[in-house]
Order: C-alpha cells, then structure tokens, then sequence
C-alpha cells in the first residue's frame, strides 16, 4: 500500500522556522521524485519545492526560494522540507507527492503518489 505522510506542521510566528517531513512507503523510493505542494485558503494549490530522485537537481517556486530548502534522505525514504523566514503568507496545507518521472518538477499532473497534507499556520 502506498503511502506519504507528512509532518511537522504547526503554528509559527514571522520569521520563525519549521521543518516539514514526508515518510514514503509502498513503492520503490529510490526512483522517485518528491514535491511539496501547499493550497492556501481559497486558493489554488501551487507548486512549492522538488527534488529529483537522485537528489541533484532541487527547483522552488519564486515565493520561497531563498527561505525553503528541499532535502531527502533515503536511507529513510523521507523527504524534508526546512522552512526559514516564514511570512503570514505561508499560510496553507503543505502536501508532499511523488512522481514516476524521477525529474523535479512542480506539475501536478506529473504527480502519481499524493499525502494527506499537514496544516502550517503562520501567525501575524
């Protein structure tokens, strides 16, 4: 059974810092690319950070380059995501997913593994 479970959501003021996780299961990690995605309140889900699955080559969206870094460890079949510098705007349930493609991408369609999501709340 297929499975990504992320967490490390929470609440956090202005400037602080979280760091996401996403443990992967039920299928053969090593091909894989991961993505994080997050949908905002009444918005359209978007794409936030990549990484392919030979963890070279690592894309993020322009909001938050710059504050958020993409990781994987897989020894653990798990993907990090560290978020510094968190803005009000940062707002939204954060999802991780995994493409076939094993290339870093932030399409959802190229997408064939999807998390529940967790929550991360930025206080202003």
């Amino acid at each position: 059974q297929v499975q990504l479970v992320e967490s490390g959501g929470g609440l956090v003021q202005p400037g602080g810092t979280l760091r996401l996780s996403c443990a992967a299961s039920g299928f053969t990690w090593d091909y894989y690319a991961i993505a994080w995605f997050r949908q905002a309140p009444g918005k359209e889900r978007e794409g936030v950070s990549c990484i392919n699955s030979r963890s070279s080559i690592t894309g993020y969206a322009d909001s938050v380059k710059g504050r958020f870094t993409i990781s994987r460890d897989n020894a653990k079949n798990t993907v990090y995501l560290q978020m510094n510098s968190l803005k009000p705007e940062d707002t939204a349930v954060y999802y991780c997913a995994a493409s076939s493609t094993g290339l870093c991408s932030l399409r959802e369609y190229d997408m064939d593994y999807w998390g529940k999501g967790t929550l991360v709340t930025g206080s202003s």
